[in-house]
């Protein structure tokens, strides 16, 4: 089964940065919250499930590879 998850940045402060995230890159439904220290993030709506889980690694590795917050982006599997 195929899976994939984009994701656009909407803001960003000092602490964090956030984005709207889906599987429609077109209609983003939900947003996310990464906390730059600590690299961690949370979901706006509290459904922990694989699409907040897919855009979260792929950020936190977009991060890694970057040093920065990318604009946007997608995962696919």
């Amino acid at each position: 089964m195929a899976a994939i998850v984009y994701f656009r940045k909407i803001s960003e402060t000092g602490q964090r940065a956030e984005y709207e995230f889906g599987d429609d890159p077109d209609n983003f439904e939900r947003r996310l919250t990464m906390d730059k220290a600590s690299c961690t993030s949370t979901v706006q709506d509290e459904q922990v499930d694989h699409t907040f889980l897919k855009a979260s690694r792929k950020l936190n590795a977009l991060y890694a590879e970057r040093g920065e917050w990318p604009e946007r982006g997608m995962s696919a599997s």
